[in-house]
């Protein structure tokens, strides 16, 4: 390499390889030359085709043979290097014209390879392309607030801004880091990162994804995460990172490549050195027949692996389309499992339901004085029991992301409640909350301070050690009041044990989302929740699901997927969005979470994140991922077809050399374009892509027809 930067080789082949004016060219004047011959007004010039061969020849041919000499000094026996020594090889036996269309189709085909592989990767790249690489960041001195009328601000680079900053972002500018808007209000833009169409309104306190483009007016934004932790980069490193994880498939094919390509030459050249004494073939060739020399550089360009190196382009172009909607994968292995799973289970708070809980009662069921008569005793809670509990566990919620907490924290809002502060705190996942109340003392002992427990009934009850007392409690949650419809949480403070009601509803559209699945992706379907069975049966009722497994823990539910994994063969799909989910999401085949709402431990273990706050994506993501295994499958065929078809004539001496370049490039550009199909909308079924094909077809016919009739052709009278 250092010679041929030296002598100016190295420019020269920079400037040629793969450029696709001068491979036009040069096919252009290969074209000429073997015409010219058969033209009659230029047949008696004799010398014409060797000089526009010698023109276009080094062309194509400077950079083929530095990158072939490359390779083979660096051991490498790829299609570069097949290519190359089936062309310079013609041209010592006589035939430099097929040689030089060898070059100069092969460098076409991988320039249309590249483009349909940009194309594949091009959403991606738009994002990392128009994100802003600079903030307008407002200058604040001391506890001085940010105003719209002191608007001094500074430009700094993206990565340079901090949490809890103040950023202001002008009409027609990009979101550079996730935020909340901290005063004005805008519509905004969010397509590009999502697939949601529709603009959305933002105003003071809302959340704004970062890379979300502002419609119109201006807004001052609080950072709440930096440029490594926001939406838009998460999305160009997750999408990356998915394309480089290559399936099982790709990686096989990319080791099988390079053994291949070094039978393909020991194959070649056992034909060109065997042929004459096994078969009577003439070394070089003649009039009556092609030489073996000849069938070997056949066979050597028919078998290359080319088209076969590109047959999983489908998964590249599958990976982009996924997140031009929203949905991210961790590899193209994602695509290979979850278009084998034959079940899926979804979590319910905030999964199937809103998760947007609302207290609908506090109520005293143990411990409390005069509770079975519904009295509050003013010398058993301050001011009474409700207020009581209210404070407490409000105080033991703070900062949390579990939807129960934040029904709480937002039933609190504007209540003339006690002060009640936490001096210790422990989050038991699947249980419930723990927690030493500062300034309260317990009521056996005047030296220990009061320990408050929040969770589940079966966690609050289990924490009474007399099993009588444990059973009394259960009882009362039976005999509540409000029923058992309700989502319920026990609050223990001192002995006393009071019930919180919440009331949660199915997400819209849900519906429609489990008849596709079990309908048209034939999947076993289950609900699996930490609630009691009142709860769960009544979301599973309005949700169309008959399975359904109820109060488990967090190893519950672990234990369950794996369970189902065994018993069904195929694997699970997960669906959860907390951190109970964490374990099951992680053990099953393949996790999906709502990365709005999901916990950090929940987006750490998943496979595929979903950023639209909706479940109507999980059936065109099944469905899309049995389309690109199934494209993926076609174009491996394919591949090998045309393998066949373009060596086997040409060792039986029925091909010239450059007819089949044609027919091996042209199966890779078939290769191709099958796999650029991942683009479009999956379907369930053939029947169902032949009818979306035969759609497209009228639909283009029709766009054509009434295009036609815009510009009716100009009638001249007799």
């Amino acid at each position: 390499m250092r010679m041929a930067r030296a002598i100016g080789w190295a420019d020269v082949a920079d400037a040629l390889r793969e450029h696709l004016q001068v491979c036009c060219i040069s096919l252009g004047l290969l074209l000429m030359a073997a015409v010219c011959p058969h033209v009659a007004p230029l047949s008696p010039v004799g010398r014409l085709p060797a000089a526009l061969i010698a023109v276009a020849f080094p062309l194509v041919g400077v950079s083929a043979a530095l990158d072939a000499l490359v390779d083979i000094a660096d051991g490498k026996i790829n299609i570069h290097v097949l290519m190359a020594l089936a062309a310079f090889a013609s041209i010592f036996m006589g035939n430099s014209l097929e040689g030089g269309l060898l070059l100069a189709m092969f460098n076409l085909a991988h320039i249309a390879e590249e483009y349909f592989t940009s194309k594949s990767m091009y959403d991606v790249r738009e994002l990392k392309e128009n994100h802003p690489e600079f903030a307008l960041l407002l200058e604040t001195s001391g506890d001085e607030s940010v105003h719209f009328s002191n608007r001094s601000y500074t430009k700094v680079p993206v990565h340079d801004l901090e949490v809890d900053s103040h950023i202001l972002v002008r009409a027609g500018e990009a979101v550079p880091v996730d935020g909340e808007v901290y005063q004005g209000s805008s519509t905004i833009t969010i397509e590009h990162l999502t697939g949601e169409t529709k603009p959305v309104e933002r105003t003071v306190g809302d959340a704004i994804p970062g890379g979300a483009r502002n419609l119109e007016g201006m807004m001052i934004v609080k950072v709440t995460k930096s440029w490594e932790d926001s939406t838009l980069n998460r999305i160009v490193q997750l999408t990356e990172e998915g394309q480089l994880n290559k399936p099982k498939l790709q990686r096989w094919l990319d080791e099988f490549g390079e053994h291949y390509s070094k039978v393909v030459v020991a194959l070649s050249l056992a034909v060109a050195l065997l042929g004459p004494f096994l078969f009577k073939w003439p070394f070089f060739g003649n009039s009556v027949c092609r030489g073996s020399i000849y069938r070997g550089l056949g066979l050597m360009v028919a078998a290359s692996p080319c088209a076969l190196a590109v047959a999983p382009l489908a998964y590249a172009t599958a990976i982009s389309s996924l997140a031009s909607k929203g949905i991210l994968l961790k590899g193209g292995h994602v695509l290979d499992a979850l278009s084998v799973c034959q079940s899926i289970a979804f979590d319910k708070t905030g999964t199937l339901t809103t998760g947007k809980l609302m207290c609908k009662a506090i109520e005293p069921i143990h411990g409390h004085l005069d509770v079975s008569h519904g009295v509050n005793d003013p010398s058993c809670c301050t001011p009474n029991c409700e207020s009581e509990a209210l404070a407490v566990a409000a105080a033991m919620e703070k900062g949390t992301t579990h939807p129960i907490g934040r029904a709480v924290l937002n039933h609190s809002v504007g209540r003339d409640l006690p002060v009640v502060a936490v001096e210790s705190f422990e989050s038991l996942p699947g249980r419930g909350v723990v927690a030493t109340l500062s300034g309260i003392k317990a009521k056996n002992s005047e030296n220990e301070l009061a320990k408050a427990s929040i969770g589940s009934v079966e966690y609050i009850s289990s924490l009474y050690r007399s099993n009588g007392e444990s059973e009394q409690i259960k009882q009362a949650v039976k005999c509540s009041a409000f029923g058992p419809e309700f989502v319920q949480a026990a609050l223990s403070v001192d002995k006393k044990v009071t019930l919180f009601h919440f009331e949660d509803e199915p997400r819209s559209g849900v519906c429609e989302v489990i008849y596709t699945l079990r309908e048209k992706a034939k999947l076993r379907i289950m609900m699996l929740t930490g609630d009691h069975k009142s709860s769960a049966m009544r979301v599973a009722k309005a949700v169309c699901i008959d399975e359904v497994h109820f109060s488990l823990k967090p190893e519950d539910k672990l234990n369950k997927v794996k369970a189902v994994s065994r018993e069904g063969g195929g694997g699970l799909i997960m669906v959860g969005d907390g951190i109970n989910d964490a374990p099951a999401l992680a053990a099953a085949t393949v996790g999906i979470v709502l990365a709005q709402r999901a916990s950090a431990t929940a987006v750490a273990v998943a496979d595929i994140l979903l950023l639209q706050d909706n479940l109507c994506v999980v059936p065109f993501c099944i469905a899309k991922a049995r389309q690109t295994t199934s494209l993926v499958k076609q174009s491996v065929a394919l591949a090998l077809t045309c393998i066949v078809f373009a060596a086997l004539p040409s060792v039986l001496g029925f091909l010239p050399l450059w007819l089949t370049v044609l027919l091996h490039e042209g199966g890779t550009l078939l290769v191709c374009l099958n796999s650029i199909r991942a683009l479009n909308h999956p379907t369930w079924s053939l029947g169902d892509d032949i009818c979306q094909l035969i759609d497209g077809l009228k639909n283009y016919i029709s766009a054509k027809l009434n295009s036609s009739s815009k510009f009716p052709a100009n009638t001249v009278p007799l």
